[in-house]
């Protein structure tokens, strides 16, 4: 399974991959938003997104995104280790 994650710390960027690897996922970090941000997203299985450190910019990005190629969108406030855990608990397992 494709996750990418948009938001979120700087600092935990390898920890969220790490994570995600630990459930068998691949995972894209997205902490700050790239040139061509929406293309960079790809076709992930699940996408999920740390509204507290994610700009509208984004948002507006990925939802885009999502609506094209009918991807989930997790929103999840927080953007802990515990918090993307219980995502990918609902999603992976």
């Amino acid at each position: 399974m494709s996750i990418v994650v948009v938001g979120g710390n700087d600092r935990m960027a390898t920890r969220y991959k790490d994570i995600c690897k630990s459930y068998n996922c691949k995972a894209k970090v997205f902490t700050q938003m790239p040139a061509d941000f929406e293309r960079k997203l790809g076709s992930p299985d699940l996408m999920v997104v740390f509204t507290n450190t994610c700009s509208h910019k984004m948002l507006a990005g990925v939802v885009s995104r999502s609506s094209k190629l009918d991807i989930p969108i997790a929103r999840i406030h927080s953007a802990s280790v515990s918090a993307l855990k219980t995502i990918l608990d609902k999603y992976c397992a």
